[in-house]
């Protein structure tokens, strides 16, 4: 719950940007950012926490509650304090900087009360951050922050925060580290380079690479698709808005269930098998633009495989990595996966405009068939019997 709260902060810009790009007149570059400066600071973020150890050297529930609450006060900043894109970049940035010390801490915190069931555990932790992602875009659906038309953008993104402060209590007060939690690690500075050396770790680390040159990139620019698409075709807007959190929140679904069969049947399987399915999705969706019915349930279905795997390639690196560091290692995966988004968001807007709606996506398909490569790869090694209690 916590980590579905908190993560509600990561999009709240972008759903709102129908009301930035006419109060500000915001140009594509500057649509782009909106989303792109979160993940520059959580890239930033997140390396300076897996170089010093961070998650590795503070309590973990204390490091999730205080980033939280940081994060949430930075977002709070733009509508009480921004007056044009310039400082709202610059808060975008921090917050993205202070959900590095919650999503990775919280897949650690959860890797300490499980084994056999790890990824399924972990897949609920993803299926939570995935609900979150998308409840700007209910919140900018409803008409709780106005009379019709489009919501006032300063409610949402400050109810955005208030939900991050709840995240915060709710971490600092009942959330605990299990069993399993490893004694605190002395600060090693070459843990981070540890996940990159050995061999199983990065193919891993390779899969979940492949994957994330696909994922952001959906989950950022497909609610411009489906509003673009019901406005062409005269559709209510609101209904796209809705339609894109369902698109994004379906996902915890594909989480959930991937997790209990990653367990069961591998991980390398399940991963393989969800890129697959999902880079389909990719090169046929723009096919559907001018039958908005049939684009939302391939969005749809794109939605519930394109996040399915992620929490495997983090399952897996807790496996193959030093037990001590997993924290390290896990902030390290993510750091890498959210650096490699900032092309694959900033790419979509100018292929929009030189092949339009039909052929902006196809690239991404690119990603899913590294990452089945890579996967299909670590599957051939001994070492993948650590993984899923020896179901490769």
């Amino acid at each position: 719950m916590a980590t579905l709260l908190a993560l509600s902060l990561w999009f709240a810009a972008s759903a709102v940007l129908p009301q930035l790009i006419e109060e500000w007149h915001l140009d594509g570059a500057a649509q782009s950012w909106m989303t792109m400066s979160v993940q520059v600071g959580f890239v930033l973020g997140a390396l300076l926490s897996a170089l010093l150890n961070l998650a590795d050297r503070i309590p973990p529930r204390k490091l999730f509650a205080v980033s939280a609450a940081l994060a949430a006060a930075a977002n709070a900043a733009i509508p009480l304090l921004a007056d044009g894109p310039g400082f709202a970049l610059v808060c975008r940035f921090l917050t993205g900087a202070f959900l590095a010390g919650v999503y990775p801490v919280g897949m650690k915190m959860v890797a300490t009360w499980c084994k056999r069931d790890l990824g399924a555990w972990i897949g609920i932790l993803v299926g939570a951050l995935t609900v979150g992602s998308g409840l700007p875009h209910l919140l900018n659906g409803l008409e709780i922050f106005g009379e019709g038309g489009m919501p006032p953008w300063r409610g949402v993104l400050l109810s955005t925060s208030g939900q991050a402060v709840l995240a915060a209590l709710i971490a600092w007060l009942f959330v605990r580290s299990g069993p399993y939690l490893s004694r605190s690690a002395p600060f090693e500075w070459r843990a981070m380079g540890q996940s990159l050396s050995d061999r199983p770790t990065r193919l891993a680390n390779f899969g979940y690479l492949g994957h994330m040159w696909e994922l952001y990139a959906m989950w950022a620019w497909v609610p411009a698709l489906l509003m673009t698409s019901y406005g062409v075709a005269g559709w209510d807007l609101a209904s796209a808005r809705f339609a894109a959190f369902a698109v994004i929140s379906i996902g915890a679904v594909g989480c959930i269930l991937a997790g209990r069969a990653a367990d069961r049947f591998g991980r390398t399987l399940v991963t393989s098998w969800s890129m697959l399915l999902s880079g389909t999705c990719a090169v046929s969706v723009g096919f559907f633009f001018e039958r908005p019915g049939i684009l939302t349930a391939l969005c749809l279905i794109w939605g519930f495989t394109v996040i399915a795997d992620s929490a495997q390639f983090s399952a897996a690196v807790s496996e193959l990595s030093d037990s001590q560091y997993v924290g390290t290692a896990l902030t390290l995966q993510t750091s890498m996966g959210f650096l490699l988004t900032l092309v694959t968001i900033r790419l979509v807007p100018p292929l929009i405009e030189l092949v339009g709606w039909r052929y902006a996506f196809s690239f991404l398909a690119l990603g899913p068939a590294f990452g089945v490569w890579s996967m299909m790869r670590l599957r051939g090694l001994p070492e993948a019997e650590k993984m899923a209690s020896g179901n490769r």
